[in-house]
């Protein structure tokens, strides 16, 4: 189990680097009120956006080795360390700190993920999944993106809108990851014509193509508080739905789900204070400093 957290943490670490970095591009073009498909190719002209798609695909090659070799049930909830990198590292980047109650919250989150792993305690790692299993799996999951992006057209820009489309940008992650997980299984005992000709690879091309669009449409719809936590608690939800339904993994039950429902409390907890940070908001609105205002950098030295 230690090679797959490992690679796991990498993912996180990837893509907290990523998210800095494409939510600071994201921040620079202008802005619309529908999906504008226009709003790709005007970050394909920023060079940060660019780096930030790099850590992006570093990160998708990470949780391919996590995927191939641990259960989705124990790698994806490792993701929700993704916010609380995320900060530590737009701290570092902006050369500021983040506040004593940034880091108790960075704590409570990692002491929710243990103890809701701990208690949990997932298992399992079915290789191969019926398709009995795959259709309904992807037709709720579409189902559901879609009406969440009709949901966030329908409302003006704000917290609403932006939670919509986190919470669809979750959905997207984790069919990526269930998908991908098959797809890095047929890799491993079929090669790589036998990964080409699958309809998973193409699948969780397509879910993370799309996962990409909503993030940055969440970006621009509303403040990180809204659309963060829909992210980071949805894709592990979703996440761990999938597989137990797609994968028959299995965690305890009983009165463990005590202790993991607690756990999950301190990571919504958790999650929750860490989106309310200045730093965390600097993030997500424009970062134009005005007369007698602070820099993003001293933001995060201040209580929130």
């Amino acid at each position: 189990m230690l090679l797959p957290v490992l690679f796991a943490l990498g993912a996180a670490l990837s893509n907290a680097l990523a998210t800095v970095l494409q939510r600071k591009a994201a921040l620079t073009v202008p802005k619309s009120e529908g999906l504008r498909v226009g709003l790709i190719a005007d970050l394909l002209r920023r060079p940060v956006w660019l780096v930030g798609i790099v850590a992006v695909i570093t990160a998708g090659v990470c949780q391919a080795v996590a995927l191939a070799t641990g259960p989705i049930t124990v790698v994806q909830p490792l993701f929700v360390l993704e916010l609380p990198l995320a900060l530590v590292i737009a701290a570092a980047l902006l050369q500021g700190r983040l506040s004593r109650a940034g880091w108790l919250a960075v704590g409570t989150v990692v002491v929710g993920l243990g103890v809701v792993l701990f208690a949990a305690s997932p298992a399992g790692n079915r290789t191969q999944v019926p398709m009995t299993h795959w259709i309904p799996a992807v037709a709720v999951c579409v189902a559901a993106v879609a009406a969440l992006v009709v949901a966030a057209l329908r409302r003006p820009e704000g917290r609403g809108r932006a939670a919509c489309f986190g919470l669809a940008t979750a959905i997207s992650y984790a069919m990526t990851a269930a998908l991908m997980k098959t797809s890095m299984h047929t890799l491993d005992d079929g090669g790589i014509t036998a990964f080409f000709t699958t309809w998973q690879t193409y699948g969780f091309a397509l879910f993370g193509v799309c996962a990409l669009f909503f993030l940055e449409n969440a970006m621009q719809s509303g403040p990180l508080v809204a659309s963060q936590p829909a992210l980071t608690l949805g894709d592990a939800c979703v996440s761990l739905a999938l597989g137990i339904t797609v994968y028959a993994e299995y965690v305890r039950t009983g009165w463990w789900l005590v202790p993991q429902l607690l756990g999950a409390a301190l990571i919504a907890a958790g999650v929750l204070a860490l989106s309310r940070l200045p730093l965390a908001r600097a993030l997500a609105t424009e970062e134009k400093e005005q007369p007698g205002e602070g820099t993003a950098a001293d933001a995060g030295t201040t209580a929130p």
